[in-house]
């Protein structure tokens, strides 16, 4: 249903365009041509030229592209508040109806000039409504999102700049509401100084969502370790919080506050990050030697998703040309994509997709390609080596908590759950003498109050995700990852332009 919108909306803008560009006396197939487009608007507009470069800017740009497109239908004499409104809001329906209705004709830059509101005034009102509406838009209709790191490689590339589709799962109404517009957690060139007010927070609500988030969507959502972090630019979500306290303070957050700034963010305010849901509420999951299982039958893996291989050679180097042309590996400049295995020449890891695997396996001097699989025990959920001995690559099984759920409480498992009940679901939770006391009151079990799901990047040996940290509850999820429409290294990567996301 989400993609069904998206397509009415971007076929109607670009219907309604084409017939505004022509009345504007521009040739209208500019209208059809991304970017492009706007850069007529800007010069039939006699708009200075570099705000057309500043809508490129993340984020920021949103507002300015929406201001331009103010201006351009300001042109036409649509000068009112209700006219912004539709341009922002429906423009799929409105810009046809300026395009190709009879009533509607053309004025040009000098009209402005004689109406009766100063055109210096209908800039700042169309300026103060682009910014309002924008907000609105990136709040509860999409928002843009840039790939920052490698986790979703090569499914997502870094620089690819993404839409968010926030009504598919039902936009949250923001929790905290003041803040900066335009940006996240931290302020414009900050990484340190938050961009909010959080004295003033407003109960989680959603609005109606078109769909349920299904297995193997790609989602995003706001990193749930990331409610505390070490607030400058070597740890944040980089390095969580929690993983130093345990590791290096065991436990003693008074220590480590004592030695680090930290930080605690709103729960909508933690940083975003995006993933794939490999698991919905209800499902039994499992990971075993690198390949992953849910409810006992293994699950989706995409065609574009990295892992690491063991690849064994007769003792011949792989072909760097190779390397380069068919796995767009660099030997001079690797990223760990590859190495060698300690003390031993022969033996490869290389992170690749199957695809690229079967390239590597019918090399002539390469003897066998598998799986490899990460044995290091205690860096994953629930973080209690002794009764969880897990690994990334052999993990679980783990049944994914679904409102509703009675979950007997143990020694074994509270470790599973207790972030979940004291975080997530706002309880306080005690353990006396071996018993449970929740809110005051002596347990056995607990109802679980929200749904949860479960998180892992395609690049499998690159991604932070729920097999380090947990579950992801619904109160945490952003929105889903609908459209790559901007994409770039180096210069942009055309073919990835105005891509959808499997």
């Amino acid at each position: 249903m989400g993609y069904i919108l998206l397509i009415i909306g971007v076929i109607g803008w670009h219907i309604g365009m084409y017939g505004m560009f022509k009345k504007a006396g521009i040739a209208p197939w500019k209208a059809l041509v991304p970017f492009y487009n706007t850069w007529c608007i800007v010069e039939v507009t006699k708009t200075k030229k570099y705000w057309f470069w500043l809508q490129l800017i993340p984020i920021a740009g949103q507002f300015i592209t929406i201001w331009l497109t103010i201006i351009f239908v300001m042109h036409f004499k649509k000068v009112s508040v209700p006219d912004h409104a539709a341009t922002v809001l429906i423009p799929f329906l409105y810009f046809p109806y300026l395009g190709f209705s009879s009533d509607v004709k053309w004025h040009g830059h000098d009209t402005l000039r004689h109406y009766h509101k100063p055109v210096s005034r209908e800039w700042i009102d169309a300026a103060v409504f682009a910014v309002v509406a924008a907000t609105l838009i990136r709040s509860f209709i999409f928002e843009a999102y840039v790939i920052p790191t490698g986790s979703m490689e090569k499914t997502l590339l870094v620089n690819d700049f993404l839409f968010v589709n926030k009504m598919s799962y039902g936009a949250r109404i923001p929790q905290t509401p003041l803040s900066f517009p335009f940006v996240h957690n931290f302020m414009p060139f900050s990484k340190t100084s938050p961009s909010y007010i959080k004295e003033v927070q407003i109960p989680y609500k959603r609005l109606p969502a078109i769909s349920s988030i299904r297995r193997n969507d790609v989602v995003v959502f706001n990193f749930p370790a990331g409610d505390t972090i070490i607030n400058d630019e070597e740890h944040g979500s980089l390095v969580p919080y929690y993983d130093v306290l345990r590791n290096e303070f065991n436990g003693n957050r008074e220590a480590l506050k004592d030695r680090y700034p930290v930080l605690v963010h709103p729960m909508d305010k933690t940083d975003n990050y995006i993933k794939r849901c490999v698991g919905v509420p209800g499902d039994l999951l499992e990971v075993k030697s690198g390949i992953l299982y849910i409810n006992g039958q293994p699950g989706f893996q995409s065609p574009t998703s990295q892992t690491e291989y063991l690849v064994q050679t007769d003792g011949s180097p792989i072909n760097s040309e190779f390397l380069l042309s068919e796995l767009g590996i660099d030997v001079d400049n690797t990223k760990d994509q590859i190495r060698f295995t300690s003390g031993q020449s022969d033996i490869f890891v290389i992170n690749m997709t199957p695809a690229e695997a079967a390239k590597v396996k019918a090399l002539s001097t390469v003897k066998s390609v598998a799986l490899y699989s990460d044995n290091m025990v205690g860096q994953t959920f629930p973080n209690n080596e002794a009764l969880y001995p897990w690994t990334v690559d052999n993990f679980g099984p783990l049944r994914i908590p679904k409102k509703g759920d009675k979950v007997e409480l143990t020694p074994a498992n509270i470790d599973i759950y207790r972030r979940l009940i004291t975080t997530y679901e706002h309880n306080q939770l005690d353990e006396v003498n071996g018993k449970y006391i929740l809110n005051g009151k002596e347990v056995t079990s607990y109802t679980v109050q929200l749904n949860y799901y479960w998180m892992m990047g395609d690049n499998r040996h690159r991604s932070q995700d729920s097999r380090y940290w947990g579950f992801v509850p619904e109160t945490h999820i952003v929105g889903k990852a609908s459209m790559i429409w901007f994409s770039y290294e180096n210069g942009p990567r055309w073919k990835r332009i105005f891509s959808s996301i499997k």
